[in-house]
């Protein structure tokens, strides 16, 4: 039924196995775990783009965690209206919280998947989806320190003889194992619950924190007793590949944020007076020289009109001089003989 999770699965190991197949022989034990780990490798490299948009989904939901928790208390007695309005926030700042789950759960089908094809090594001796009776032959006679990849602790008795495996070569490579990654699974919860913003944290964000740190890691530690030694390869190398994912993809952003910071602040001093300078005065039109009043005199002046208002009209000067501030003789005569009349 989930035959299309299988055989992409299958595919890509048989394709990492017979690369090292040719470096450390077929039959090998190294071969199949490194063909596991670049399983992984490969898978968690085809998903490293979600990822970055994961990671900044998360970035983005806490800058505006603020915001949130004011529309939780405004509306915490409207669930409806709670989540429309948060809808339409994470509208506007542009968060899809589905992104933030999609590798995650792409994560689930891999895992199913391989646990399926590791357990289907046993069921036929002639073929194992991608595989074929070489191929299985080769999986099944390749001793890891006198354990199978596909034996698991609590696996009977009955299985194990046929193997002609003990149990307690089983739990010596299993349980460094099974530590190994339970303590990975929460050195990576621990860092992802390191950056997170305080202002954000509910009693729900609280809670998964507690989740992810303590019981997420004691689940690694619990499954790897019905997990097969394969398997649990897979869970180590996986929890590796992601603490030091988050580590290369959160220094990039911090990186590429502190550079957005920076050119914002070198902007705002270029603009800035320096100090001790006095602000630049606004600059007022320059008084006309005598080079451009010369061509303000040489330009021809526009036709004076011939009519002129009434109080314009002069008398015209008679031929005597006149002094400033004197009085002619015509006009004290005129002023007189008016006043005898």
């Amino acid at each position: 039924m989930l035959d299309f999770i299988y055989y992409p699965v299958s595919f890509i190991l048989w394709c990492w196995h017979w690369v090292f197949g040719h470096v450390f022989g077929e039959a090998s034990a190294v071969s199949w775990a490194l063909g596991i780990v670049f399983l992984v490798f490969t898978l968690r490299a085809i998903m490293y783009k979600p990822t970055v948009k994961q990671v900044r989904s998360m970035r983005k939901m806490q800058e505006f965690a603020p915001e949130i928790k004011k529309l939780q208390t405004k509306y915490k007695n409207d669930k409806p209206k709670m989540q429309q309005e948060m809808q339409k926030l994470q509208q506007q700042h542009g968060v899809n919280p589905l992104g933030g789950c999609l590798p995650m759960l792409l994560q689930i089908p891999v895992f199913l998947g391989l646990f399926h094809v590791l357990r289907s090594f046993g069921n036929s001796p002639t073929e194992n989806y991608f595989f074929d009776e070489r191929g299985v032959s080769s999986y099944l006679a390749a001793d890891l320190f006198g354990a199978r990849l596909g034996n698991w602790i609590t696996e009977p008795a009955a299985e194990l003889a046929k193997f002609d495996v003990s149990r307690g070569a089983v739990i010596a490579v299993a349980v460094p194992l099974m530590i190994a990654a339970s303590i990975l699974t929460h050195l990576t919860a621990r860092h992802s619950v390191a950056r997170q913003n305080p202002e954000s944290a509910t009693p729900q964000t609280a809670m998964m924190n507690k989740l992810t740190l303590y019981m997420f890691p004691l689940g690694v530690l619990v499954g790897g007793f019905f997990f097969p030694i394969g398997l649990l390869m897979y869970w180590l190398s996986n929890n590796g590949w992601t603490l030091a994912q988050q580590h290369f993809v959160y220094r990039k952003i911090d990186a590429e944020e502190e550079e957005k910071k920076a050119a914002v602040i070198e902007k705002r001093n270029a603009l800035a007076p320096k100090p001790g300078q006095k602000p630049a005065a606004k600059k007022r039109p320059a008084a006309p020289t005598a080079s451009t009043a010369s061509t303000d005199s040489a330009a021809p002046k526009p036709a004076a009109s011939t009519e002129k208002p009434a109080d314009a009209v002069k008398p015209p000067a008679d031929n005597g001089t006149e002094i400033p501030g004197l009085i002619s003789d015509r006009s004290r005569s005129k002023k007189s003989g008016r006043k005898n009349r």
